[in-house]
């Protein structure tokens, strides 16, 4: 374990949510979009429309309102999308962020303190749509959280050095048009180094550039502790 990773999981002994804080924890299911989900051998889930029903379905089954996971997650998600299976180099398919399915329009919750570093709509099909980078600093150690797939009122005025609060609310999640052809949801990433981005970070990896955005990427779970979760179900 790194020093970032300490430091995220020494910031709070409880689960921290950010979606709308009057879901209640038990309404959090963890969700299994991996290639070797066998439920989804014959689910097209590059289709928004389709994506969303078996997510539902998930939802509809344990009686929740956001289903969650995705760290590391190897996926089929991405196999339509020109931008993740270049010719002639690996293709992108493995998740370096933690997602939050949900209606569109929930408001996104700020984990911690921080400021505004960069914003972007990134509208290419099957991007981040309208995202937000903060900056934050814990002991001496700045360190970025990025959230992707908002609405775009999100960034709408928005300013760069702008102040959030643990607890603010920072945004609400977009519609698939304007989150460009996914399912309804949030994309939540820690990054240590943005290496120049703004606004944007790769939130998808090649298995040969593995070692390095693990690294680079840490667990979203060592802030959230969303993995105690199930110990309220």
């Amino acid at each position: 374990m790194n020093e970032l990773e300490r430091l995220l999981l020494s910031y709070s002994e409880q689960p921290i949510f950010i979606l709308d804080s009057t879901i209640s924890i038990d309404k959090y299911i963890p969700l299994d979009l991996s290639k070797d989900n066998k439920e989804l051998v014959d689910v097209d889930i590059t289709n928004h429309i389709t994506c969303q029903s078996y997510i539902d379905k998930v939802l509809q089954k344990e009686n929740g309102q956001i289903a969650y996971g995705g760290y590391l997650e190897e996926r089929n998600l991405y196999t339509d999308k020109v931008g993740f299976t270049p010719l002639n180099k690996p293709k992108r398919n493995i998740h370096l962020g933690t997602d939050f399915w949900c209606k569109a329009g929930t408001k996104v919750i700020v984990p911690l303190d921080g400021k505004v570093h960069s914003f972007k709509n990134n509208s290419s099909i099957g991007d981040y749509g309208p995202t937000i980078v903060l900056e934050h600093s814990l002991n001496n150690i700045t360190f970025y959280t990025l959230y992707g797939h908002l609405t775009l009122d999100a960034i709408s005025g928005l300013v760069k050095g702008k102040s959030f609060s643990a607890g603010d609310t920072l945004a609400k999640l977009g519609t698939p048009d304007i989150n460009v052809n996914y399912a309804p949801h949030l994309h939540f990433q820690i990054i240590k180094d943005l290496e120049g981005n703004e606004g944007d970070y790769p939130g998808v990896c090649a298995k040969k550039d593995l070692s390095f955005y693990k690294t680079n990427c840490p667990d979203p779970d060592f802030l959230l502790k969303m993995t105690q979760v199930v110990k309220f179900r």
